[in-house]
């Protein structure tokens, strides 16, 4: 079984700052770095260095083949990288004193992607195989199509969320990976409950009767994970860390929990590893960089 990630590259300009710029505010940064980033490299490395085979399908700037190269390094395939006469997608990333960040993302070479390129780029995929696709390529809704009719199974984290996400083939896909407020988003959920377990627990029958043949994770920052399947609830604790930066954090859970499922591990125990990667992760500045080996998630 392999898993095909449809997924952006994107440069990440990471500036740290005491608090995140506010309107008209001219703020300076105490460090910058420049790393490779975008939420698909982030879950193919994290894929890859998981144990999972991963073949990423992406593009960027002829000039920035450091990124594939450092793909590669980590274990991803990337002979479906191409290299492009457009800017790669990159992104300007705040994150202030308490680790919170704020990132305003350009796509670029991520959004050149036509039909044609997806069922090209799929054309050696075959049935059971996998396709991760997250929000930050073109013609997302396309890829779910072909991935469908090669008999592929299809998991979907849509972060950045779609503004016509009612629009999307949903009920296509198989596993919906999503954090608290993406999941508010996409079930257009304005409740006013006042406390965290309650609107928690709200989502959850939300989920339920929304989409009840769907396996839904969720994930909850601090509070941990929660699966979702048949009716039926799961949960992992997170682990209590010092946290320096949460770029990475759910590209590092959604890789190491993928792997896990792949290979046969329970949905309990694929929640906790997944949990285990990501407390690493938000103890290092960056993205990439920050994702953390099969070694270390196990000496953890």
């Amino acid at each position: 079984m392999k898993i095909f990630n449809y997924g952006s590259i994107n440069i990440d300009h990471i500036y740290q700052v005491p608090h995140l710029v506010a309107p008209g505010e001219t703020l300076s940064s105490a460090d910058y770095q420049q790393v490779l980033g975008g939420k698909g490299a982030n879950q193919s490395i994290a894929l890859a260095r998981a144990g999972a085979d991963v073949m990423h399908i992406g593009r960027v700037n002829v000039n920035d083949t450091w990124a594939i190269e450092q793909m590669a390094q980590s274990g991803v395939n990337c002979d479906l990288i191409s290299l492009v006469e457009q800017p790669s997608g990159h992104a300007i990333i705040q994150v202030d004193a308490q680790a919170e960040n704020s990132i305003v993302l350009f796509g670029g070479a991520n959004q050149s992607f036509t039909q044609q390129d997806i069922e090209h780029s799929l054309s050696t995929a075959v049935k059971g195989d996998w396709l991760l696709l997250q929000n930050e390529c073109s013609n997302t809704a396309v890829a779910v199509e072909v991935a469908v009719q090669k008999g592929m199974k299809v998991v979907f984290n849509p972060s950045p969320m779609l503004t016509d996400i009612e629009a999307f083939p949903l009920d296509k896909i198989d596993l919906l990976i999503v954090n608290e407020i993406e999941l508010s988003q996409l079930l257009s959920d304005s409740s006013d409950t006042q406390t965290v377990e309650s609107h928690q627990a709200e989502l959850i029958s939300k989920v339920q009767d929304r989409f009840p043949n769907m396996q839904v994770v969720i994930t909850l920052g601090d509070k941990g994970a929660i699966w979702v399947s048949d009716g039926n609830q799961i949960s992992a604790d997170a682990l209590k860390v010092a946290v320096v930066d949460t770029t990475a954090a759910g590209d590092t859970f959604l890789g190491y929990l993928l792997a896990a499922n792949g290979r046969g591990d329970s949905k309990q125990a694929a929640l906790k590893i997944a949990c285990k990667a990501s407390s690493i992760a938000v103890q290092s500045l960056g993205a990439s960089s920050s994702i953390p080996s099969a070694d270390q998630v196990s000496n953890l």
